[in-house]
């Protein structure tokens, strides 16, 4: 996906990314101008004679650590930031927006249990969202318990900003794991019982027609109020998706209206090295701003507790608890997202870390969400 702002000639992605982080191909066909730069194939660049010319003396100067740090990334139109409210339903059921696929990717390694695809969506910017926002896709076909009636919508977490992986407010990137039924006697997939939407997206190709409902949500909506504050960021699997989105916000892009200098952290429970996702973005991010950034993976199938059992990242939030809880004594949001099977295990070990340092979890927990401190979008 290029990433390209202003006059973008003639370029054709290949998978969807911005070239400063994922792996992204370009066929050029023309100049680009980069925010008001041009920028030409070397092949058409005459060094020898450009060097030769008075005109392009060049000096060498050393570079600093500090100028290492990728720049950030402009980004448009900013009438975007202008919106007092995020954006709803601008698109119902009955009368879905259509959309085109610009490209599907796979997005985890061979040894990965199960297929995790990213997708970008072209929506010509027509249906605007903030971070943290879902839409709903309507897959196509009948609905078999309703024969005659479209499917139902299913939501999915967005994955990018406002901006979309090009930069340009006109596409969306989902999150999207294949599902798949294995049958518990045999087992052997079973085609009949795989899920209709999530098969229909990792399977579609770049110009396909696809339904938009949305966008939809306002809980995991990243307040914006204070830049400098604390975002504990929780995942399991797809479920990295909204927080993916709020990250580039806070250090990829140049959004003139946000300047975070807070600290965000993210804690992603996946079951191996394989299956990370985004981990290239979030490592990058790292190195970047180590001030402002932390990042905190449970392996359940790599890695062990301390008790010699699987790491779930209830484990990894265990291991910080003291910190975590100093933090959101301190004002900081807790986020979680991803499967619903993943909050009981949190929520008990919160109860637990608790009843240790004293306190009563419930008070606590009544007391976030009364602060607004406490979102959380399972599934």
């Amino acid at each position: 996906m290029a990433h390209a702002l202003g006059s973008l000639a003639s370029v054709s992605p290949s998978v969807a990314a911005d070239a400063s982080l994922r792996k992204t191909r370009f066929k050029i066909n023309n100049n680009l101008s980069f925010d008001n730069k041009l920028w030409i194939p070397m092949s058409s660049v005459n060094l020898k004679s450009r060097l030769s010319s008075t005109k392009y003396r060049c000096k060498v100067v050393p570079m600093s650590v500090q100028q290492t740090v990728r720049s950030k990334i402009p980004v448009q139109p900013l009438e975007l930031e202008d919106a007092k409210e995020p954006p709803l339903n601008l698109y119902k059921p009955k009368e879905p927006y259509t959309a085109t696929i610009v490209s599907v990717e796979r997005l985890v390694g061979p040894n990965a249990p199960g297929e995790t695809c990213h997708i970008v969506i072209d929506h010509g910017g027509n249906v605007p969202y903030w971070e943290g926002q879902s839409y709903g896709v309507i897959p196509p076909g009948e609905n078999p318990k309703k024969p005659g009636s479209p499917h139902n919508v299913r939501l999915y977490s967005i994955a990018s900003t406002r901006y979309g992986d090009s930069f340009d407010g006109k596409t969306a990137s989902l999150c999207v794991r294949r599902a798949v039924y294995y049958d518990a006697e045999t087992g052997k997939e079973d085609p009949s019982k795989k899920g209709v939407c999530s098969n229909f997206l990792c399977d579609s190709k770049p110009g396909d027609k696809i339904l938009l409902t949305g966008p939809s949500g306002k809980i995991m909506l990243l307040p914006e109020e204070d830049p400098n504050a604390t975002h504990i960021m929780i995942a399991t699997g797809t479920g990295v998706a909204p927080f993916r989105g709020y990250l580039r916000r806070m250090f990829m892009e140049a959004v003139p209206t946000y300047k975070f200098g807070g600290l965000a952290w993210l804690f992603l429970g996946v079951a191996n090295s394989d299956s990370l996702l985004y981990d290239d973005e979030f490592t990058g991010y790292l190195k970047d701003y180590p001030d402002n950034f932390r990042y905190d993976r449970a392996l359940s199938r790599e890695q062990k507790n301390k008790n010699g059992g699987k790491m779930y990242v209830q484990d990894k939030i265990e291991e910080y608890s003291d910190e975590i809880f100093k933090l959101l004594d301190g004002g900081a949001h807790i986020y979680f997202c991803g499967l619903k099977g993943m909050m009981p295990g949190i929520q008990d070990t919160l109860k637990r870390v608790a009843e240790e340092r004293g306190e009563s979890w419930d008070t606590k927990l009544s007391q976030l969400k009364k602060n607004k401190q406490w979102h959380v979008e399972v599934y």
